[in-house]
């Protein structure tokens, strides 16, 4: 990941990869069938940290759904921050890669989990499905964070955070005037 974040995922070859681990090329390859493979392994370590975070939160089933929410947002937001160099890189990577469309929703499948004992203790309205709901705020929080990793300045914290709950709180409480008009 340091040699992605300091030449680009297209600037690094599986060699210099090799070469920095001080393996042979092969051995690449007993791990990874290609180097869009370490894309992969970046996202599976980062939904591993952000269930993990959760799980030590405290914040459990037993807390609203949408303080739950804003929790797993700031979770995300933070673990984003404190790798900024390796998440810009392996984002860029990821989207050039066509991975989002790839990939399972894991996060959108969290949020909807979510969503779901939300609307069954009446604490969300009814009749939501919960999936569409999930990836809904999946795709606010990758819009966000496509955003943020454009136009951030490294070494800034909160920023994604706040962004991320500011969104969240848009979603939550609505866009329509009082009176539905």
């Amino acid at each position: 990941m340091s040699l992605i974040t300091e030449r680009g995922y297209d600037g690094t070859s599986i060699d210099d990869i090799a070469e920095r681990a001080d393996v042979a090329r092969g051995t690449f390859f007993n791990y990874f069938q290609r180097k869009e493979d370490l894309i992969s392994e970046w996202g599976e370590r980062r939904r591993t940290r952000l269930a993990a975070a959760l799980e030590a939160d405290g914040v459990g089933a037993a807390t609203g759904s949408v303080v739950r929410l804003e929790r797993c947002m700031t979770l995300l937001g933070r673990l984003n921050e404190e790798e900024y160099e390796v998440t810009v890189a392996m984002l860029t990577a990821w989207v050039k890669a066509g991975r989002p469309l790839l990939e399972e929703p894991f996060v959108g499948d969290t949020f909807a989990s979510i969503i779901e004992t939300g609307v069954k203790r009446g604490e969300l309205r009814g009749g939501l499905s919960p999936a569409q709901v999930g990836e809904v705020l999946r795709d606010l929080y990758l819009g966000t964070l496509y955003r943020w990793s454009r136009e951030s300045v490294p070494g800034e914290s909160g920023v994604l955070e706040a962004e991320l709950i500011a969104v969240l709180r848009l979603l939550v409480r609505g866009i329509a005037a009082a009176d539905g008009r």
